[in-house]
């Protein structure tokens, strides 16, 4: 399915160490013609971390994306009731907001970001980002790949010999991904062996 004329909400959760992969992608997005939509999380706004300063991050999201921020619940909720979004990306999706999405929690403006998404029918692409993949978070990856309209973008394992639980999504396939779910389907394989993968 081409991209070009559609509106994909473009949201981001607190694995920081993935903001430099993520950021060319929201770029790519927009030379496909995407209008993108670029929604924060609390942590995204608010924890500086080695990777950055609090704030400095969404600056360059919102200046990528050619748009402002989303960066509240009530911001977010009238996503569901306008209809305004074709598709939602979640990327990176940290294991917290992972397990949230699994559970119906709706607490941050990503979390409610989903739940309107889903309550149009439309797709969720989720590219996981989480040292906790093969751990507990297993159970809520299992349970998320099952359910309708939500879609992966292509894991696996990022650095298995010493971060043995972690999997990392191939954030390059974002676009690709996207576009197989807006046809209701899932970009393949799910399951790569990203550590090996020159293009992941």
């Amino acid at each position: 399915m081409e991209l070009a004329g559609k509106t994909i909400g473009y949201a981001i959760t607190g694995s920081h160490c993935t903001y430099e992969e993520v950021a060319p992608t929201i770029s790519r997005l927009v030379e496909l013609g995407v209008q993108v939509v670029p929604i924060l999380s609390n942590t995204v706004m608010q924890v500086s971390t080695r990777f950055g300063e609090a704030g400095e991050w969404a600056q360059k999201f919102e200046e990528l994306a050619g748009s402002p921020a989303i960066t509240t619940i009530p911001e977010a909720e009238p996503l569901g009731p306008s209809k305004r979004l074709d598709c939602l990306v979640i990327a990176p999706c940290t294991g917290n907001s992972l397990s949230r999405l699994a559970n119906a929690v709706t607490d941050s403006p990503v979390l409610m970001a989903a739940k309107s998404t889903m309550r149009n029918d439309r797709p969720v692409v989720l590219g996981v980002s989480t040292n906790d993949g093969l751990g507990l978070n297993l159970y809520n990856i299992a349970k998320l790949i099952n359910m309708k309209n939500i879609f992966f973008v292509p894991f696996g394992q990022d650095a298995p010999h010493v971060k043995m639980n972690s999997l990392v999504s191939a954030m390059n396939l974002i676009p690709e991904t996207c576009a197989a779910a807006l046809e209701k389907r899932q970009l393949q394989p799910v399951l790569i062996e990203r550590w090996r993968d020159p293009r992941a």
